[in-house]
């Protein structure tokens, strides 16, 4: 169980350290030489992504919440911790910082909760710690773990203090559920001074003569120009087009209104694709550190480079415009296997014969499953939605794009893991109502790839720790959290390297490595909180 840790940096401690260490002059001026020393520094960020292994463990069964100011990048990303304060040691180039914001990591289907607080990074010892506070229901009854500033990671510290190689401890692997992560490369991390609000001089001196050229200029150039150019241009020439060259205009009329009707209102679909993902959480979790398997498609579905969609091929059925109602089938099938222990895998399932149906713009997405060695047909796997009731043919070819999709509660027991209404990837359909009708290359689906598959992590960093084969159910996972992995995530920044003397560092000094840390009299003195519970 983790031990909750109390740390304390004082002036005495500081001075002893400065005395044993011969600093003849630190100790002949005392404490003034000391604080003098120290500097305040506010206004700093924190950004770390902790472990992207990690994230999209969370992430496939649950996810982030971030408060009191802190953020998540786009795409589950990295984490930001705001308004930082501590100190500056002029004499070891060594930061304390404290900041702002903390951060739920939940998931319900396993049953844990972690809060993050008081994220806290210290250059000197080369650590970021935080307070933690872990509830696990997954055995029953809630068992609570709590922490003050558990060290999370050790950090190799830079001057510039961007893109920090992280190594994880085993504190965290223990709050995180793997005992795997300890020692394993966490993701990159960086401090920086976020720039404060110095623009407003720059405008409030420039204004009156910056300021108004370039609305002149936008006024009289830009903005009038593709107002006369498209005014002479774009509505003058269709309308020349049309008076002048009269043949064109009935050309491509006759031809628009001869593709309308060469189709009939209804009648049986010749061919059409279907793309669809399934779900891009499941897609990384299959290939990634915790099941470590692979996706392979078959029987003429293909899968999009960088283990993206599926399409699916050689559509039959039957469509009506006039009712708005398609019923397609395609051939191809999707295999998503993982958790492999001497030759066998806790996860097999295949995805085949898909079929979809829409009625007035929603519908249903059908397969034959096969898990596990059994073998179910015609499993309801989602209710669709398109976003419009109508079905328009356009060149012969019925075409609807990014019909949302839910999961059902039939096709919650095939993954397993996923709640009945989570939202699924969208669907693309396209289907030809003529043998010659030319059905849309590529679009959102992708149809590169080929039909091999999608194999291994490709993770790099890291030690591999084998993650617990899944239960009974369907595309079912272990309750551990898989091995070590990626180190990708990681943020640029560049900073030259700090000054020192009387400049604050700005992105921060970080040089805590090495003889420059025996040499900095330790003389870092944030004030730790004290905090008493029960």
């Amino acid at each position: 169980m983790p031990v909750r840790r109390r740390r304390s940096t004082t002036l005495a401690a500081a001075v002893a350290t400065a005395a044993a260490l011969g600093a003849t002059a630190l100790a002949g001026l005392g404490a003034t030489t000391a604080s003098a020393a120290e500097r305040p520094l506010t206004g700093y960020e924190l950004t770390w992504g902790i472990k992207q292994s990690y994230r999209t463990y969370v992430g496939m069964f649950g996810g982030f919440t971030p408060s009191g100011g802190a953020s998540q990048a786009a795409g589950n990303g990295a984490f930001t911790f705001v308004e930082g304060t501590g100190t500056y040691d002029g004499s070891g180039h060594t930061v304390d910082l404290a900041f702002k914001g903390g951060l739920v990591s939940r998931s319900a289907a396993h049953g844990f909760e972690i809060t993050f607080s008081d994220v806290r990074f210290d250059s000197k010892a080369g650590e970021v710690t935080a307070d933690l506070k872990k509830v696990d229901t997954s055995q029953g009854a809630p068992k609570v773990t709590e922490g003050d500033d558990v060290p999370l990671a050790t950090v190799t510290v830079t001057r510039a203090m961007t893109d920090m190689a992280t190594t994880l401890t085993a504190e965290a692997g223990e709050y995180l559920g793997s005992a795997s992560y300890a020692g394993a490369a966490g993701d990159p991390l960086t401090v920086v001074k976020k720039a404060a609000p110095e623009p407003s001089p720059t405008p409030t001196t420039s204004a009156p003569t910056t300021e108004p050229s370039p609305t002149a200029s936008q006024t009289q150039t830009t903005e009038p120009q593709p107002s006369a150019t498209q005014s002479s241009t774009a509505a003058p020439s269709p309308t020349a087009t049309a008076g002048t060259s009269a043949s064109p205009t009935a050309t491509a009329t006759a031809s628009a209104t001869a593709t309308a009707t060469r189709a009939p209102a209804e009648g049986a679909i010749a061919d059409g694709t279907l793309g669809w993902g399934v779900k891009e959480s499941f897609r990384a979790y299959v290939v990634g550190d915790i099941a470590k398997g692979r996706v392979t498609v078959s029987g003429g579905a293909t899968q999009a480079g960088g283990n993206g969609a599926f399409t699916f091929t050689d559509a039959t059925g039957t469509y009506d415009t006039d009712a708005g109602r398609l019923t397609a089938s395609f051939r191809g099938a999707v295999n998503f296997k993982g958790h492999e222990s001497n030759g066998a895998y806790g996860l097999d399932l295949t995805l085949s014969n898909l079929m979809a149906t829409l009625d007035g713009g929603t519908g249903q997405l059908t397969a034959d499953v096969d898990s596990l060695g059994a073998r179910t047909e015609g499993v309801v796997l989602a209710d669709l939605q398109a976003r419009s009731a109508d079905l328009t043919a356009r060149d012969d070819v019925i075409t609807v794009d990014a019909v949302a999709a839910t999961l059902t509660k039939a096709g919650a027991k095939v993954f397993g893991t996923y709640p009945a209404g989570t939202a699924l990837d969208t669907v693309d359909l396209s289907v030809a109502l003529s043998e010659d009708a030319q059905l849309p290359g590529g679009g959102s689906t992708g149809t590169s790839g080929g039909s091999g598959g999608t194999g291994g992590s490709g993770t790099s960093g890291g030690t591999g720790g084998s993650a617990t084969t899944g239960g009974s159910t369907v595309g079912g996972t272990g309750s551990t959290v898989g091995g070590a992995g990626s180190t990708t995530g990681g943020l640029t920044g560049g900073g030259s390297l700090a000054s020192t003397g009387s400049d604050l560092p700005g992105p921060a000094l970080g040089a805590a490595a090495g003889a420059a840390v025996a040499l900095g009299a330790g003389a870092v003195f944030a004030a730790r909180k004290r905090r008493s519970r029960a």
